[in-house]
């Protein structure tokens, strides 16, 4: 059994369809949790209203409403209502396939520590600069991994025993699926959704941020990047990616440089 934990901060216009999808899912006696917080808009009505029309039978929900806009801390107040073993962990603004919930649950039906994600699926953006930047990053070499995790990520009672709460830190979906060996994490092919933000300078925000969160990992936690995993990029294999696609190289490389000699905060910001 499967208790699903979503953290929202100022996703009103989003939450509905997630958990519409969510809800429509072939999975058996589900726990959906919703952790509202720090919140200006409506998130936590409209998840109320959604799961009051669509929670299936047999399914539970709880709807947290949290006054502090804090990430780890909405992660760790789902765990702390969480009854079920098994946890997801699912962005708000990510819809999933109606069967991913029941294969995640399958993977992770084992005693032995494991982490799971679905197959991705970068929706075709309004944008053509996110259109292109999205375009090159698919074929980088951390996306031909298995189980990025990004936008849903999910483990077992074994695997969760691996930290206690979640730190206060940029990156949590790096930092648990660094908790895991490459040959813990499955990528099961059921599909989700996960949009990629809109606009250059969106997108060099988001981009600084996630640079920053590595960065905070490597220096609080030396040797968790050693698990990474991901197969290194060669020199070669670079240009010819840069070859096959010159206009996502090129918009990959603007955002590289924007992010290289910009400033700006390196918490939690969303480009939309």
């Amino acid at each position: 059994m499967l208790s699903v934990i979503i953290p929202a901060s100022n996703e009103a216009g989003y939450i509905g369809r997630c958990l519409t999808h969510l809800c429509a899912s072939d999975a058996r006696a589900v726990q959906v949790i919703v952790v509202a917080n720090g919140c200006h808009d409506a998130t936590a009505d409209t998840a109320r209203a959604t799961l009051g029309h669509c929670l299936p039978e047999g399914w539970t929900s709880t709807v947290l409403d949290l006054p502090q806009g804090s990430k780890p801390g909405a992660l760790n107040a789902g765990d702390a209502v969480a009854v079920h073993p098994l946890r997801v962990y699912l962005d708000a603004d990510v819809t999933v396939s109606a069967g991913l919930l029941t294969a995640l649950e399958r993977t992770l039906d084992t005693d032995t520590p494991r982490y799971a994600s679905g197959t991705p699926v970068v929706p075709r953006a309004r944008s053509a600069v996110t259109r292109a930047y999205a375009r090159f990053w698919q074929k980088l070499p951390f996306n031909q991994t298995a189980a990025p995790g990004y936008g849903l990520f999910a483990v077992n009672a074994a695997g969760r025993a691996r930290w206690g709460t979640f730190p206060s830190i940029i990156s949590d979906d790096t930092f648990v699926r660094l908790q895991f060996a490459p040959d813990e994490r499955v990528q099961v092919a059921q599909t989700y959704v996960w949009p990629m933000i809109e606009g250059f300078a969106a997108l060099s925000r988001v981009r600084r941020r996630q640079d920053a969160g590595v960065k905070e990992i490597a220096s609080l936690y030396p040797g968790l990047l050693a698990r990474e995993g991901k197969p290194p990029l060669a020199a070669l294999e670079f240009a010819r990616l840069a070859l096959s696609d010159p206009a996502g190289f090129a918009t990959y490389i603007a955002v590289s440089l924007a992010v290289r000699l910009g400033s700006g905060g390196a918490g939690f910001t969303r480009g939309r």
